[in-house]
């Protein structure tokens, strides 16, 4: 077609009609049309009027115009042709104007492609010519040399067999020489090349003293590189060289892999030693204490700590913060895997390429050496893991201090991360494995550490608790509320309150908590390669954090605090009754919100899944209520106890009989009602006040009678018979059949009036039944008539219901009478003039 083209381009445009007519049928066929010029789809008209039809006849046209049309429709038809040869004249225009560009480069082309088309026939007639000669010159040499052929192959074949003779009769100088040299490589090399032929002609004389020499070097030689491999000072990459041409030299594999190992093991031994250098003995004691004993109870236990504040009891005196002199644990897990673990790598890789992944060639394939050499290598790493894995666990074990725990957690993070490579290079291999169940146990015992800095946190807070309340008693005590938390000193050295004691200590608890949360947290961090292992996604946040950690803490908090309602003796032991408050409190606030509060930001933090049993909120609220409840019971029973002490004395030691008469209160009752006052105030400070059943508006001036069983307010007649005594003590015993039962020990509930009232239920209990052991005379009746008005008078406002304080002063009264030599009761009136007086 470029043969077309060049014709077209220079022959002129009427002289080849054939060819014109085909380029126009070409164009035709690409723009749809026939063969006159229309579209496909158009019919053919054969009318000569039809201006755009190929029979077209112009004078036929115009005269049929002419004919058909007046001047004005002719002068119209005229304007439309205009307008249409216009419009026809600027779509030429346009079209030769936007493809003038291309028909100029068209022109170009053609011009160059003529120009190249003729150059190239001048090269191919030139190529033309020269092959021609270069047949020619070739069949002329053959021609020539055709004779000459054989003799010189003949010859060719002699040079090479002398060339091989001469290397073989120089072959024993030139081991000799790459020996001198060093040269082990190339000795065995050359060995190699040599050893068949040698070999195979081992029969002739010449040949056979060529091999005897060769073996003789050979042997040398292989003494030197098993000296070399056994003196150990060699690199990786000498000592692998070494393996290599012993095996070349056809040295047993399994020694070689023995020996291979032995020499990797000195050195992986020496790097362990190094690290064991590196640890000090075991440590005895426990984890370090989280309260540091130079900071005094007051700095601790002050009011309302922040989180970060400089009296935070996570920042202040705490081992979370603490730092070793010695080497880290990171740098040690550094240290053994850049020594170690790299070397140990290296071994495994050499051993490898050596043993495992060689090509097997000739009869070493038939001794399957891979699958023995693969064993030797597993019980080796497995052998050498487990002295490294030894240290490491030592140096965990060390780890005792709970202070900056990310240290841990990178180190264990890094010697996880390391042990990948050996999986990596040693499929197969228990390795990895191992060392996530090091990192697992790890964890385990970080949790018991951190459970076991809780406690001891939490039984230190509560020391400095007993501390700051006994402190103010050394300057001697009030009635007030505050006699047992306010001694004599004011401003800055005033003690703590009950509320700000209790504020302090639950938020240095929580505030704790949350720290060893922040910390264990560091375990499940998403950048921690061994975070995303399915223990350290499940069982490690459930039981481990939430089970072992939180809920064991909250259970010890209850248990411990349960162990203060365990002491013996009258007076409760050495256990201060406003500390068993406290710790009530503190045990109905965690069963109210706290351990609701922690368990559900234990699970939003670590994202707890309860697919394995864990303990409920519920259970723990409950053993929280059941601990507020004893602590509570057991501080009333200890008031009660310690005011049935001094009431028990005062009856003991006074000779009921031989009294004098009464002219006041006797000042162990005003002891009592202090006493109640100031527990009163005390309790008012942590509970809520109660509920309370409407009183009389005479319910301080009631008055008893000596026959509690009468209920009458008539005087005792002085004419006592046997038969009206009678008659009182069986009306006595038969109120009692009917009255209302009451228990002196029963649990009370949790606000001020129940607490108040148990301990007023003891004392009273504890004068009536010391009063049913004495024997009274007149003046000891009416000293006991003149107590308890004085009681009755204060003591109604502190009860629940104020019968029960009437009925108990009634029983003792009546006690005294039915004890009395001489039942001369004394007037009312005087008696309220003593107790107003006293």
């Amino acid at each position: 077609m470029d043969g077309d083209i060049c014709a077209t381009a220079t022959t002129p445009p009427d002289s080849d009609p054939a060819r014109k007519r085909r380029v126009h049928g070409m164009l035709k066929l690409y723009y749809g049309l026939n063969e006159e010029g229309k579209t496909v789809d158009q019919a053919e008209s054969m009318n000569p009027c039809d201006i755009n039809g190929t029979h077209f006849d112009p004078e036929v046209y115009l005269n049929k115009l002419r004919r058909e049309c007046s001047l004005g429709e002719l002068m119209d038809q005229e304007s439309c042709m205009v307008k249409q040869i216009r419009s026809l004249d600027s779509d030429m225009q346009t079209l030769v104007y936007e493809n003038y560009n291309k028909f100029i480069s068209a022109t170009d082309t053609i011009r160059k492609m003529k120009n190249d088309f003729k150059k190239m026939e001048d090269e191919m007639d030139c190529l033309s010519t020269n092959m021609a000669a270069i047949t020619e010159f070739s069949a002329h040499i053959s021609g020539t040399l055709q004779d000459q052929h054989a003799q010189i192959t003949k010859l060719s074949g002699v040079h090479t067999l002398l060339r091989k003779l001469q290397f073989l009769f120089e072959l024993p100088a030139r081991l000799n020489k790459c020996l001198e040299l060093q040269a082990y490589s190339q000795a065995v090399s050359s060995h190699r090349r040599a050893r068949c032929v040698l070999q195979q002609y081992s029969h002739m004389p010449s040949f056979r003293g060529i091999q005897d020499d060769c073996h003789a070097i050979m042997d040398k030689l292989a003494q030197e590189l098993r000296q070399k491999f056994r003196d150990g000072g060699s690199s990786a990459k000498d000592l692998s060289e070494c393996v290599e041409l012993l095996l070349q030299l056809d040295e047993p594999a399994e020694e070689l892999c023995d020996k291979f190992l032995i020499h990797a093991q000195s050195r992986l031994e020496a790097n362990l030693r190094g690290l064991e250098a590196e640890l000090r003995p075991p440590l005895s004691s426990g984890p370090t204490s989280v309260i540091d004993p130079s900071i005094g109870p007051a700095r601790r236990l002050s009011a309302a700590p922040t989180a970060g504040s400089p009296t935070d009891p996570t920042s202040l005196g705490n081992p979370f913060l603490s730092s070793s002199s010695r080497t880290d644990i990171l740098e040690f897990i550094d240290r053994g895997c850049n020594e170690f673990v790299s070397s140990l790598c290296l071994v495994i890789a050499s051993y490898q390429e050596l043993f495992v992944n060689r090509p097997q060639e000739g009869n070493l394939a038939s001794k399957n050496i891979p699958h023995m050499a693969i064993g030797k290598l597993h019980a080796f790493v497995d052998a050498m893991a487990t002295c490294y894995f030894s240290l490491v666990e030592r140096r965990i074990q060390e780890e005792k201090s709970v202070g900056d725990n990310s240290l841990l957690v990178r180190a264990l993070d890094r010697f996880h991360r390391r042990l990948q490579a050996v999986a990596k290079l040693l499929p197969g291999s228990a390795v990895p494995s191992q060392g996530t169940e090091i990192v697992v146990r790890a964890a385990r015992e970080r949790i018991q550490q951190y459970l076991a800095a809780l406690q001891s946190f939490y039984l230190d807070s509560l020391r400095d608790v007993r501390q700051a309340l006994a402190a103010p008693r050394l300057g001697g005590s009030s009635a007030g509320g505050g006699s047992h938390l306010a001694g004599p000193a004011t401003g800055k050295d005033a003690p703590a309150s009950l509320p700000e004691l209790l504020s302090s200590l639950s938020a240095s608890i929580l505030n704790q908590i949350k720290s060893v949360m922040a910390s264990v947290q560091l375990f499940t961090a998403k950048d921690i390669t061994f975070s995303n292992k399915p223990y350290f996604k499940g069982e490690f946040c459930s039981q481990g954090v939430r089970e072992s950690l939180v809920v064991n803490f909250i259970k010890f908090v209850c248990q411990s605090s349960r162990q203060f309602c365990e002491s013996v003796g009258d007076r409760g032991g050495s256990t201060p009754p406003a500390l068993l408050l406290l710790l009530s409190r503190l045990c109905l606030d965690y069963e109210t919100s706290t351990i609701t509060y922690i368990l559900t930001l234990t699970d939003e933090q670590f994202l707890v899944q309860h697919r394995s049993p864990v303990t409920a909120v519920a259970a723990l609220c409950g053993e929280a209520r059941e601990a507020a409840q004893k602590l509570l019971n057991h501080y009333v029973k200890v008031q009660g106890l310690i005011i049935s002490q001094m009431l028990r004395k005062s009856v003991e030691t006074r000779d009921w009989v031989n009294t004098i008469e009464p002219r006041n209160v006797r000042a162990v009752m005003k002891r009592v009602v202090e006493d109640t006052t100031s527990i009163d105030v005390q309790v008012s400070l942590l509970y809520e006040e109660g509920t309370r059943k409407a009183h009389s508006s005479d319910s301080s001036k009631r008055t008893f009678s000596v026959y509690s069983g009468s209920r009458q307010q008539t005087r005792y007649a002085p004419s006592y018979t046997p038969s009206a005594a009678m008659d009182t003590n069986f009306l006595s015993n038969i109120h009692k059949l009917f009255s209302e039962r009451i228990d002196i020990f029963s649990p009370v509930e949790f606000n001020k009036v129940s607490v108040v009232t148990g301990i007023i239920k003891i004392s009273l209990k504890t004068f009536l039944e010391c009063v049913r052991l004495r024997t009274f005379g007149r003046y000891g009746l009416q000293q006991i008539q003149v107590d308890c008005n004085y009681l009755q008078m204060y003591l109604w406002r502190f009860v629940s219901d104020e019968n029960l304080v009437h009925f108990l002063l009634d029983e003792i009264v009546g006690s005294t009478a039915h004890r009395c030599l001489d039942p001369a009761p004394m007037e009312q009136s005087v008696i309220e003039v003593i107790c107003e007086r006293g």
